[in-house]
């Protein structure tokens, strides 16, 4: 039981750190249009995968505003 608990924790803790890194990746580009508004559907790694799903449609891809206007640390 005693060895359980720290290996859990690990586990927990490792999980933790790798897999906010990979969702951020996957929110690089947006599907704005008019019926997405601004910033749009922000769900897009690639831009081919944006393109893919505005294709036929009134819609275009643009890069997500989060890395095109990152904020900024307002010294103290």
């Amino acid at each position: 039981m005693r060895k359980t608990i720290p290996l859990l924790a690990s586990l927990a803790t490792l999980a933790a750190v790798t897999f906010p890194a990979q969702a951020q990746a996957a929110d690089r580009y947006c599907l704005q249009g008019r019926i997405w508004g601004y910033p749009g559907n922000c769900q897009f790694a690639t831009y081919q995968q944006c393109a893919a799903s505005a294709s036929g449609t009134d819609a275009y891809c643009g890069l997500n505003p989060r890395y095109s206007f990152p904020q900024r640390r307002r010294p103290y």
